[in-house]
């Protein structure tokens, strides 16, 4: 999901409609594996004809993880402090997840994922709390802010590990901030220990992460062994091409 998001930006315009051809190609291929319910009906719908703003899950069941798996990219596109950038992630986000707390956890998400791009150490929890609206995600990560000292199984017991939004993002927030005292893999590891929904934990906390470290910072054997190893390459070299915002 990531990396089809990648590819919708590549002309260098951030565009809901671009990035859910983009969602639709892969599906359709059936290239997107392991997306959870929300994610799977809004594609299906999608793929019948439906609207990218009307297709997204709706209600108290829909507020998953899925948006902030791969909203990644987005945090080099969009002014994450303007209006009209928090409008486009939750535009973004409304393909799959119509959800207020979805929203909110892609918005963390974005905005760790800026800070450890742009600085040696990602802004604290309490950083990005300061700037999200009143939500579920944002209190989880306040509560998780003095607790930075524990360890990620630990946070885990604190928030939870399933595909709620608000257990699963503050959660791989507090794991990707870990990875710079323990090392990439073992936080890795430690994430996938704690269970439940773990590859999209290990998915977000990776983003941060790398983010921070850069490429020449992570295990150059878990590289080798990616499955898709060159297409990602491929994909991160015209993205980092492509002009960003700032």
């Amino acid at each position: 999901m990531t990396l089809a998001t990648c590819e919708a930006l590549f002309g260098g315009k951030v565009d809901p409609e671009l990035i859910e051809n983009g969602l639709l190609k892969w599906f359709r291929a059936r290239r997107i594996r392991g997306a959870g319910s929300s994610t799977t009906k809004a594609l299906r719908d999608l793929a019948a004809g439906c609207h990218w703003a009307l297709a997204g899950s709706k209600g108290e069941h829909s507020a998953g993880n899925g948006a902030a798996m791969r909203i990644a990219p987005l945090a080099f596109f969009v002014d994450l402090d303007s209006p009209e950038g928090r409008r486009m992630i939750r535009d973004v986000c409304r393909i799959t997840h119509h959800n207020d707390e979805a929203y909110v956890g892609a918005v963390a998400t974005a905005l760790a994922i800026r800070s450890a791009a742009r600085s040696a150490e990602p802004a604290s929890l309490s950083e990005i709390a300061s700037s999200l609206p009143d939500s579920v995600v944002r209190d989880r990560l306040l509560s998780l802010a003095s607790f930075e000292a524990a360890s990620i199984d630990d946070a885990a017991g604190r928030t939870g590990t399933s595909g709620f939004v608000a257990e699963s993002v503050p959660l791989a927030l507090f794991a990707g901030r870990q990875a710079l005292t323990i090392g990439f893999a073992e936080m890795i590891r430690q994430v996938i220990m704690v269970g439940g929904d773990t590859d999209t934990i290990a998915s977000i906390a990776g983003q941060i992460a790398g983010a921070s470290m850069g490429l020449s910072g992570l295990p150059s054997e878990l590289i080798h062994r990616l499955p898709e190893k060159e297409l990602m390459m491929n994909s991160a070299q015209r993205l980092v091409e492509v002009p960003v915002f700032g």
